[in-house]
């Protein structure tokens, strides 16, 4: 599917910040934006498209369940309906490229934290944002994320490494006398994960603080990306794994 428009839209919590810095009402308030036949309009976390043509869209959605958007082959989420005419895809679960490039498959694994870490990036650089939420589509609080910087560089022996082929996307491959050796951009992260009640208290705080930034995906991807920070965090000396009671990470950009 080819687009004639991709637009950027206004960040989901921009109600908010009108309300808190203008001394005026919002004329804006209660209206949406609706994306025509030929248009992408892209938000921080997700892609607006219109849903003419659409075969797998629910045409009457009733409840929260139906409204969800499920691959006819692997049965994943790939995003919902959001209006009558307007379906949301979430940019974990597609892929969107030039039509005129090649398509190279991406393990899963180097794919969601790759889409993050850009997220995390690009919000950064924008706004001045550097504590984020992440939450699943039933509206749970998964994990809470805070970016320390952004220009990490890793360096580590390949033949020695068990994260290359599991964590490891964009970077250069240097032999040195001592073997091959590769080195990666990343980004330096505190999480908490916050399933099964845990750290509640922080989440709450968090969820009120206008300076932390909420990231929305499905549930099971915010599952997936846990794990991933998890078993980051085990590969590091067990001394650096530990901050300030959270957790460190280094996601690969």
């Amino acid at each position: 599917r080819k687009f004639l428009r991709v637009l950027p839209l206004p960040s989901e919590n921009w109600n908010d910040l009108v309300e808190e810095w203008c001394c005026h009402p919002n004329p804006f308030a209660r209206r949406t934006l609706h994306p025509q036949h030929g248009d992408c309009f892209v938000g921080d976390t997700f892609l607006l498209l219109n849903s003419r043509n659409e075969s797998h869209v629910p045409e009457s959605p009733k409840s929260k369940e139906n409204t969800r958007v499920i691959c006819k082959r692997c049965k994943t989420m790939l995003g919902e309906t959001v209006s009558s005419g307007t379906i949301k895809y979430y940019v974990t679960e597609v892929v969107i490229q030039s039509a005129e490039g090649g398509f190279s498959p991406t393990p899963r694994s180097q794919f969601v934290q790759s889409i993050v870490a850009q997220c995390l990036l690009e919000l950064s650089s924008a706004k001045s944002t550097f504590r984020f939420t992440i939450k699943g589509d039933n509206g749970k609080t998964y994990i809470l994320i805070w970016l320390l910087n952004s220009d990490t560089l890793l360096v580590e022996s390949l033949g020695s490494s068990s994260s290359h082929s599991d964590f490891t996307l964009f970077g250069d491959i240097l032999t040195l006398s001592s073997g091959p050796v590769g080195s990666w951009n990343a980004l330096k992260v505190l999480y908490q994960p916050c399933i099964q009640c845990r750290n509640k208290e922080l989440a709450d705080a968090w969820e009120d603080d206008m300076g932390v930034h909420p990231l929305k995906f499905p549930s099971e991807t915010c599952l997936e990306l846990l794990l991933i920070l998890g078993l980051s965090t085990t590969s590091l000396p067990p001394s650096l794994r530990c901050m300030n009671s959270f957790q460190v990470r280094n996601s690969f950009c």
